[in-house]
């Protein structure tokens, strides 16, 4: 039925979105294939305790304001509060290019952490589209950031070469400004959902079992994630492929990855079934971890150990902020999305330190193993949860003359 189906308003919604999604992350993504490699020429850039810091400042200022800015916008308006969360990221990416000092790039970084818009494009994301649809929106942000991701792999060393770390984080700034203009042009309006007051969730709201499982969900899934990456490229290098070739193994896995996770993602959406989704996803990233640390993998090993996580990553990463979505209250979605990327960025910052530490003293095995039993907690949480009941009759809220 053409009820079922998304509406113009809502593809547009969409896809502007995961633009401005897609704008924002490109730039965070040049910056990391290269960023430690060039932090000596910064004063102070020998200390590698610093460098840390300086890649870890920007997820530590946006943990913090996730939750504020998602506020701001369910009382304000999500617009105007994205609005000045890119401009914020714009400068402090143009103040990290003029770094000539490792404390100059760390105030950079940290500047760009204070535009913490994410919560609030996946409110607006929410407002703009039916609650059937919003897994579909969502995963068309997630695979855009996907995407980026892959394209960083392979445009990043090449730009180096041509502009440098300090011509990347100005073009991270340009992009963030181009990001604005996508907002201001292409995306449509949304009225703010009626409700309490504006920006007031109650507190038992944020203790809701459901949402507790999801944030708890996004959390492991990032420590995952960010442990992993702490000794796959290590694995890589001694299975035989070059550091400058890994590109090659990544780009193939995740756009593969992409085309795979699609039909999970519909059936999840047109039979109303994330539950058995969601725990098939979690038990597959379970047998990729057991795997990786039970194993002695060779490059073809490796490859399918990571296409098989990226599968389960997309698919978790679509449905999370679209169960979110669902089970918030809609007066209170924006500080609820906030409580939840607020868990994920918690989640990269816990997953660098925890898999350098566990990583140093117990080795790659000893990583694994840990994200297995995080996996098989995390699983284990899940299994309890109940599918939120889709209301057939929910509306966008979007303004009929921006429709």
């Amino acid at each position: 039925m053409q009820s079922e189906r998304m509406t113009v308003a809502e593809i547009r919604a969409g896809a502007s979105l995961a633009g401005v999604f897609g704008l924002r992350m490109l730039g965070l993504f040049f910056i990391l294939p290269v960023f430690a490699v060039h932090a000596s020429q910064y004063r102070g850039g020998e200390n590698l305790t610093l460098v840390g810091i300086a890649l870890g400042a920007y997820g530590l200022t946006q943990a913090i304001l996730q939750v504020p800015f998602g506020m701001a916008s369910d009382r304000w308006g999500r617009k105007p509060v994205i609005y000045i969360g890119l401009l914020l990221f714009a400068a402090g990416s143009f103040f990290a290019a003029s770094a000539g000092d490792i404390w100059t790039a760390i105030a950079g970084r940290a500047m760009q952490g204070t535009g913490a818009v994410n919560s609030v494009v996946m409110a607006l994301a929410a407002d703009l589209t039916r609650e059937q649809h919003r897994t579909k929106v969502m995963g068309m942000i997630g695979a855009t950031i996907g995407l980026m991701f892959a394209l960083s792999l392979v445009a990043a060393p090449v730009l180096d070469q041509w502009i440098g770390l300090a011509g990347l984080f100005a073009l991270t700034g340009i992009l963030a400004l181009l990001a604005i203009w996508v907002v201001w042009s292409q995306v449509p309006d949304a009225l703010l959902p009626r409700g309490p007051a504006a920006g007031v969730i109650p507190r038992a709201s944020l203790l809701d079992p459901e949402l507790l499982r999801l944030n708890l969900g996004i959390f492991v899934l990032h420590v995952i994630l960010y442990a992993m990456f702490m000794v796959v490229p290590p694995l890589l290098i001694s299975a035989g492929l070059d550091l400058s070739s890994h590109w090659k193994l990544y780009l193939p896995v995740v756009l593969v990855s992409f085309v795979i996770m699609v039909p999970p993602i519909l059936y999840a959406d047109r039979r109303n079934r994330p539950k058995p989704v969601l725990l098939s996803a979690v038990a597959l990233l379970f047998a990729v971890e057991a795997s990786l640390g039970a194993l002695n993998m060779g490059i073809g090993g490796l490859a399918a150990a990571m296409l098989a996580f990226f599968i389960a990553f997309n698919v978790l990463e679509a449905l999370l902020p679209s169960l979110v979505s669902r089970v918030a209250p809609a007066h209170g979605r924006g500080m609820a999305i906030g409580v939840y990327n607020t868990t994920q960025t918690l989640g990269i910052f816990f997953g660098g330190l925890c898999g350098g530490w566990i990583a140093k003293h117990f080795g790659a095995a000893g990583v694994f193993a840990t994200c297995a039993g995080l996996a098989c907690i995390w699983l284990a949480v899940a299994a309890g949860m109940r599918a939120p009941v889709r209301m057939g009759s929910e509306k966008a809220a979007v303004n009929p003359a921006q429709g």
